[in-house]
């Protein structure tokens, strides 16, 4: 096995996305090829409606792909049962329904349920998984307050400690900055940012933040109509990659300042 194939957690080959029934498939991306490898922060962008969450939900096991291949640390992802599953990926999807009259503690310990015992009691490791979750994230102080009494931006910090309890290498959030100012939005990417250093967990996010992705993450899976583009930032920022994600006119990628703005 070499070096790539040992870090790499998430591949896709081949892989055709999108929703079937029993007369028609409708088609969103095909010929999907990407690799993601271990402490690695992923951002998946592109304009409303491109297909950004059915990827996620592809990716995580969620939905079935069309065609072609999901692999989770060289393993089929359709041949990995769900208990497994869960070991492997953790998934926080946006505005997923959740008992905001559980506390913080509570929320986050949910994370563990993969690993407790048939009545779900909590052994001392979990408690510790648990108890690190706090800290990496930074919500220690919040861990007695009742979800309800949370902001917007408290309760996605939230619902990552969770998806990092639950200790999988891969971890997948479909729009985790969604509700939040801008200062907010930056807070929480920047703490992705560093969580795949901290834990070595390879980070997989949907976005509309794409000059803060451009900015933190180490590589963009861009998704355009029926097609998905991918590298690091300076790679699609070469390429001119950019200046296409948007109908051309309101909307300009400036190269010099690797930034979108609104064209004067």
């Amino acid at each position: 096995m070499d070096q790539s194939e040992q870090h790499s957690i998430l591949k896709t080959i081949n892989l055709d996305i999108g929703y079937s029934t029993k007369t028609e498939k409708t088609l969103i991306a095909e010929a999907i090829d990407i690799e993601v490898n271990q402490g690695e922060l992923v951002a998946v962008i592109g304009v409303n409606g491109v297909g950004k969450s059915t990827f996620l939900r592809t990716l995580s096991g969620v939905q079935d792909a069309l065609k072609g291949k999901v692999l989770v640390k060289n393993e089929q992802i359709q041949q990995i049962d769900s208990l497994e599953l869960a070991s492997l990926v953790s998934l926080v999807l946006t505005e997923q329904p959740i008992s905001k009259n559980l506390s913080v503690f509570e929320l986050v310990a949910l994370g563990r349920q993969p690993y407790t015992n048939w009545i779900g009691r909590l052994s001392k490791n979990d408690l510790r998984q648990i108890k690190k979750s706090l800290q990496n994230v930074g919500i220690e102080d919040l861990q007695n307050k009742k979800c309800y009494e949370l902001s917007d931006g408290q309760l996605q910090k939230v619902l990552i400690a969770r998806a990092i309890a639950q200790n999988t290498p891969l971890v997948i959030l479909d729009e985790p900055t969604t509700h939040l100012d801008l200062y907010h939005k930056a807070y929480v990417l920047k703490l992705l940012k560093k969580l795949t250093r901290k834990t070595n967990k390879a980070i997989v996010f949907a976005s509309h933040e794409i000059n803060l992705a451009i900015q933190l993450c180490d590589k963009i899976i861009l998704m355009q109509d029926k097609k998905v583009t991918t590298g690091s930032p300076k790679e699609l920022l070469e390429s001119g990659a950019f200046s296409t994600v948007f109908p051309e006119g309101l909307i300009i990628f400036d190269k010099a300042s690797a930034s979108f703005k609104i064209n004067p």
